[in-house]
């Protein structure tokens, strides 16, 4: 299945800036984390990206969210515009699917059923992903969006994934092709 979406926001990040309590503040982040195009390589991520070839972050290396859920979480919060997606800190803002949907979760039957492989092409050529559990949002969300903010997003923070093919993604249409 193909659907037409757009890539809205890029993020790379060489630091880990929600360290210690929320309460103290954000680290502060010293490389610019909007990008008009990223390089993703098969197995390890995003080039530049603080999880980039981290073993333990091998199923985690690239995050990709849903703008719509911003909206949404504007709405319930009263906020007066949706937040900056890149407050949240996830590679990969999309609009036009809800990639929550995605996921590995948990059956009916309790059974764990795999997340799903699927493509993104912003024009320089497909670059294929499987997804694997939510990127479930933190305490800091609270501090760096709003209060309420942690709770709205749960179930909403977008997914975790592992890039299966290496390639460039840009800013603007993009087509997302769910392959199984």
């Amino acid at each position: 299945m193909s659907t037409s979406v757009e890539i809205v926001a890029l993020m790379v990040s060489p630091i880990h800036a929600f360290e210690g309590r929320p309460a103290e503040g954000p680290r502060p982040d010293p490389a610019p984390v909007g990008r008009s195009e990223v390089e993703v390589r098969a197995g390890l991520g995003i080039v530049g990206d603080r999880y980039f070839g981290q073993t333990v972050h091998r199923n985690a290396a690239v995050t990709i969210m849903d703008a719509a859920v911003l909206d949404d979480l504007a709405a319930a919060l009263d906020l007066p515009a949706a937040p900056d997606p890149l407050l949240l800190r996830r590679n990969i803002t999309l609009r036009g699917y809800s990639v929550d949907s995605l996921a590995a979760h948990r059956g009916s039957d309790g059974s764990r059923v795999p997340g799903r492989r699927f493509t993104l092409d912003s024009g320089a050529g497909a670059v294929e992903f499987q997804a694997n559990r939510p990127a479930n949002p933190c305490a800091w969300m609270d501090q760096v969006l709003a209060p309420g903010s942690f709770k709205a997003l749960r179930g909403h923070g977008g997914i975790r994934t592992t890039p299966l093919t290496s390639g460039v993604l840009r800013l603007g249409p993009a087509e997302l092709i769910v392959l199984d």
